[in-house]
């Protein structure tokens, strides 16, 4: 990249010269839930190709690697500990370089790039060199490079993390906050239709969006085919648009806090470094009926 983000974001060129290198890991984060939020992508998406080296990293699981186990919500943020155990266990190091990738269209697996971003908003935040292979597996697979099957189990290493990341996560009581600050912005990373409280899909007992809050759906961050995030002029200009800036706090959330971070990410890649992710999202916020929300299809046709 030329963009000044290549610590964030890397090109599949850049991976494949490095496919050898014993200082790049790469960590498969493939999500493919059951209705008991279990993961089970490593056996049917995974096992059945994947690119070279790369290890199998759970975080899809509503008690994934990255997740706190004790938490009532699924994932939760996890504590240092936790982060560092994960790291040690997926042979990442202080000095490994981490890129993740994911898998996304065929039926059954969720959207990629959303928990390579979650996957990064957690382990950038914890001190992990990490990036996200932009357009994931399936540009890798388009462009004919090299695919495996093997099965790895890297060795284990030892991180020390840095910090635990809290800046990076907002809670119930600061989306309340911005809510009463104008000047910091809260974004629904979730479809129109669940903004607009029309989609089947719901988080909870209660439809529509937090009040307050605009709507810039995690898929128009990125392009398709490909799902790739744009180059940074063309992605600020895109956000700009939908009246976010590179310099304002912003609060991104959807229903678990993983969509969100999509969001966030296509942020931080203009540069903007004030932005947190609302953890407990809509599964905790619509649970709480003394917190507002605007459901906009109860109004349709009054």
């Amino acid at each position: 990249m030329t963009d000044g983000r290549s610590g964030y974001l890397v090109e599949t060129d850049w991976l494949n010269e490095r496919l050898e290198a014993q200082s790049v890991r790469v960590l498969d984060v493939t999500g493919m839930l059951t209705s008991e939020l279990s993961n089970v992508a490593r056996e049917r998406v995974y096992d059945e190709g994947h690119i070279p080296g790369a290890v199998f990293f759970d975080i899809a699981s509503a008690k994934g690697a990255l997740s706190d186990p004790d938490a009532k919500l699924p994932w939760t943020w996890p504590s240092k500990e936790q982060v560092e155990t994960a790291m040690a266990t997926h042979g990442v190091s202080n000095d490994t370089k981490v890129v993740f990738y994911a898998a996304t269209p065929r039926p059954g697996i969720d959207f990629g790039p959303m928990w390579c971003t979650r996957a990064w908003w957690v382990m950038h935040h914890f001190g992990v060199d990490c990036a996200v292979l932009n357009g994931g597996y399936e540009k890798w697979v388009d462009e004919g490079r090299p695919v495996s099957t093997e099965l790895v189990k890297p060795p284990l290493a030892h991180y020390i993390a840095s910090g635990d990341g809290r800046h990076a996560v907002a809670t119930k009581d600061d989306v309340c906050a911005a809510q009463a600050e104008s000047a910091e912005c809260i974004v629904d990373a979730l479809s129109a239709a669940s903004y607009a409280g029309t989609d089947k899909m719901v988080y909870g007992p209660r439809k529509g969006h937090i009040a307050g809050a605009v709507n810039l759906p995690m898929y128009d961050v990125l392009t398709s085919p490909g799902l790739t995030f744009a180059d940074r002029d063309t992605l600020k200009a895109q956000l700009v648009e939908c009246g976010l800036s590179a310099d304002q706090p912003v609060i991104t959330y959807c229903g678990g806090g993983i969509a969100a971070t999509v969001d966030a990410f296509a942020l931080k890649l203009i540069g903007n470094d004030r932005v947190r992710v609302y953890d407990g999202s809509l599964m905790e916020w619509s649970a709480d009926n003394s917190l507002p929300m605007v459901d906009p299809s109860a109004t349709d046709g009054c």
